[in-house]
């Protein structure tokens, strides 16, 4: 099983959804922002966390253009399995790749802490370790996490069970409290929640990672 993670300049969470991948027992290679192809074989690209170009211009938008980003849309429109998650998500809506957007928090602050999350669908293969309406704690860190669409894509998304989770109490003024969507092929998953700071006992909870669990199951089925 083999997982690729894209380093950008001001990415602080690379490592930490490197040690969630190697500990599902993922094969990980650390992935630089200027390489223009992902490693052969890989079976799951993540994009992390962090403060990409320092958030400059507008969060996630310098990185959509780097050059290993047309290889993450490429893998994606493959058929490929990628996971966005806080800056990573971001990037994903700047590249197309996830409808939608993340914008600067209702209460213009900066938010920094575990939030409980209710499993919208178990539909995904990011999501079957759960049951649907579980409620799980995740950490939250960021400042533009605010999600929004308009009703067209919102609705769509609900009707088809895109929406992997929401928020128990909607901390950021996400529209439908979306914390999580999934790709119209259910193959990418972008969450501004991080699941990679619950998965493992050290960091005071593990509600993150059936996540893991359940890509690395998927990838042995196969």
């Amino acid at each position: 099983m083999k997982a690729a993670v894209v380093v950008f300049p001001g990415s602080n969470c690379d490592r930490d959804l490197a040690v969630a991948f190697e500990q599902a027992g993922f094969d990980v290679s650390m992935v630089w922002h200027k390489d223009s192809a992902l490693p052969e074989g890989i079976d799951i690209v993540g994009v992390p966390g962090g403060f990409s170009y320092g958030d400059y211009l507008r969060c996630g938008a310098i990185a959509a253009q780097s050059p290993i980003c047309k290889a993450v849309i490429d893998h994606a429109d493959r058929g490929g399995y990628a996971i966005g998650v806080c800056n990573g998500f971001q990037i994903l809506t700047e590249t197309g790749v996830l409808p939608g957007a993340l914008l600067r928090n209702a209460g213009l602050k900066y938010i920094c802490r575990t939030v409980d999350l209710k499993v919208a669908t178990s539909e995904s293969v990011f999501t079957q370790g759960y049951s649907a309406g579980d409620v799980i704690g995740v950490p939250i860190a960021h400042h533009d996490g605010n999600y929004f669409a308009d009703e067209e894509t919102v609705r769509a998304l609900q009707d088809q069970d895109r929406v992997a989770f929401t928020y128990a109490d909607n901390p950021n003024g996400s529209v439908a409290d979306i914390a999580g969507i999934l790709s119209e092929n259910r193959r990418v998953l972008g969450m501004m929640p991080h699941p990679e700071r619950a998965a493992d006992e050290g960091h005071g909870g593990t509600d993150g990672a059936a996540v893991f669990r359940a890509l690395a199951g998927m990838v042995t089925a196969a």
